[in-house]
């Protein structure tokens, strides 16, 4: 059995946190879902995934909790009552827990991991452009700093692979979301790119803009966020790329 293959953040992790993410290779699943998808709500066969999340746990030698998420802003703290899969929806947990892993999924949206620096509490958030823009970073770390009593000059981050500043083309609504007047863009965060046809589109920066976010509320440790999930179809899912795809996850733990 080939064990699944983890990418580790490149970050300097805090005393006792461990953090991870997987990767496509060391699973069951077969056909576009080849093979560690994670993801149970991507038309896989659920035996397989389920076995995909049992390697994964695994690997990591903690225990994954696997949030329901639906592109929101509600964050949950993990407790060892905290069921593996809770049936309330977020897309952020936390923990002072040791062993429970924070753990969020995403095929091109940008996974977030939050810890403390002196290792006492870490968090996970899913930020797809709608959470992003909805305030789903502010919610995690109010809820980290609120539920450990630190501020967020206390909280470092790192960004996980997510579909790239090359590759995230949008529309005005994205702009708009985000508070940006689409004739006034900021070539970072927004570089205009129109088709063809003449249509507008922007390349949207999703990194840049959850580094944005996170300093707006204090956090300014922040790492990764320069790998591309479609430009990398080797190592990662990428529904922009292929639409039918699995499922990484990423996570955080206290050891």
């Amino acid at each position: 059995m080939t064990a699944p293959a983890l990418l580790r953040p490149d970050w300097p992790a805090p005393p006792g946190v461990t953090a991870a993410m997987s990767l496509r290779t060391g699973g069951v699943s077969h056909g576009p879902w080849a093979s560690l998808n994670l993801g149970l709500a991507t038309g896989d066969d659920a035996a397989a995934v389920e076995q995909n999340r049992r390697r994964f746990a695994a690997a990591l030698g903690a225990r994954p909790v696997w949030l329901r998420q639906v592109h929101g802003t509600a964050v949950l703290q993990l407790t060892p009552s905290t069921p593996d899969r809770p049936a309330e929806a977020a897309d952020a947990a936390w923990t002072l827990e040791r062993g429970l892993a924070c753990t969020v999924q995403a095929a091109d949206c940008l996974p977030v991991l939050l810890a403390l620096r002196d290792g006492r509490a870490v968090a996970a958030a899913h930020a797809g452009w709608r959470g992003l823009a909805a305030g789903v970073l502010e919610a995690a770390v109010r809820a980290l700093c609120e539920g450990s009593g630190a501020g967020p000059e206390a909280v470092q981050a790192w960004l996980g692979p997510c579909i790239g500043p090359r590759q995230f083309e949008v529309g005005a609504d994205v702009l708009r979301a985000f508070g940006v007047d689409p004739a006034a863009a900021d070539g970072l965060r927004f570089r205009s790119r129109p088709r063809a046809d003449g249509a507008p589109r922007w390349l949207a920066n999703l990194p840049q803009l959850a580094r944005d976010r996170l300093a707006g509320v204090g956090v300014r440790a922040v790492s990764g966020g320069d790998a591309c999930t479609v430009e990398d179809s080797s190592r990662f899912f990428s529904f922009r790329r292929d639409r039918v795809t699995g499922r990484l996850a990423a996570a955080i733990w206290r050891g």
